[in-house]
């Protein structure tokens, strides 16, 4: 059985993913900030077809709360196939006036978490390699189109995902060789809570939808372990290609 851990997996994509891996017959650790959500969402991941579920309910930004997240699932498959990072948080404004702590919550919970995350799972998902040669493991994150093209008003954002993107790709280059390959997935807006504060000037059946997302995650996990991809840009349509 393969198993992955998904973060944000209570709402919006991770949400998603969570139940098309589960379609597939994944054995899931899911987390979020509410352990009702889990709750919630757990019942509908078994009804999926989710082999087994592990929920572990825990706040990103607090980082000596990571480690207990990845023994669940530890505790649990001994094994991790697929790391999903799929939770962040999203801040606006001029780059003159961000205040400091949300810009401290965006790099914690962003670029901090993920890193704690993968380098608590390293040894999970190298023996998740081992276990399928085939597709070998995947951490696959969730970035944003702006961490590659620049977007005014959105400075710490951008730059926090800019720092995932290049996370992404370092993971890849020292970890592919023992089949553990890395993927930033950076897409302009998509049509989830995260988006709405935008709804009134992009309409969100404009936006990229979550299903799109889905389906790039789950061709990820279909590559062999001979293919590495670090980095995949989604653009809207209509758009010119350079802008969320």
């Amino acid at each position: 059985m393969r198993s992955a851990l998904i973060t944000g997996a209570s709402r919006g994509i991770g949400r998603g993913i969570a139940l098309q891996l589960a379609q597939q017959g994944f054995g899931l650790t899911v987390t979020s900030r509410d352990e009702s959500d889990l709750g919630s969402l757990a019942v509908h991941l078994r009804e999926a077809g989710a082999q087994q579920v592990v929920m572990h309910a825990a706040e990103l930004n607090a980082r000596d709360q990571l480690d207990a997240v990845v023994r669940t699932h530890a505790d649990t498959f001994g094994t991790m196939h697929a790391l999903v990072l799929a939770a962040g948080v999203g801040t606006a404004g001029p780059v003159g006036d961000l205040p400091d702590h949300r810009v401290d919550k965006t790099f914690a919970v962003n670029v901090a978490a993920t890193l704690k995350l993968v380098q608590a799972s390293l040894p999970l998902l190298r023996l998740g390699a081992v276990d399928d040669p085939i597709h070998g493991a995947r951490i696959i994150a969730l970035a944003s189109i702006t961490g590659v093209y620049a977007e005014g008003g959105l400075a710490a954002y951008g730059a926090s995902k800019a720092a995932v993107l290049s996370l992404m790709e370092t993971i890849n280059a020292e970890e592919s060789k023992n089949g553990v390959m890395a993927t930033a997935i950076a897409p302009g807006y998509v049509d989830t809570d995260m988006s709405a504060w935008v709804a009134d000037k992009i309409a969100p059946a404009s936006m990229i939808q979550v299903s799109d997302v889905v389906t790039v995650v789950t061709m990820l996990l279909e590559l062999g372990a001979t293919t590495s991809m670090t980095r995949l840009v989604m653009t809207r349509s209509g758009s010119d290609g350079y802008r969320a």
